[in-house]
């Protein structure tokens, strides 16, 4: 069963985004999920490299004031 870990990054700024969202990458399995929902311009970037950089799939990436990302691991 896919596990979905949801990380509530809204107010925060870099670095605790990335932080925020390594951490629940710690705790998932290979196919589980991260959805991270945030509203600093600069983390919607480096959030959606990191992930890409340790080999996981970004599955949704939405921008705007307010953006969501989602991450397969």
């Amino acid at each position: 069963m896919t596990k979905v870990i949801k990380v509530d990054c809204i107010g925060e700024t870099c670095p605790i985004p990335l932080i925020e969202v390594r951490k629940a990458w710690i705790k998932v399995e290979k196919g589980d999920l991260i959805e991270a929902v945030g509203n600093h311009p600069a983390s919607f970037k480096e959030i959606q490299m990191a992930a890409e950089s340790l080999g996981s799939t970004i599955k949704e990436a939405v921008g705007g004031k307010q953006w969501k990302i989602v991450i397969e691991k």
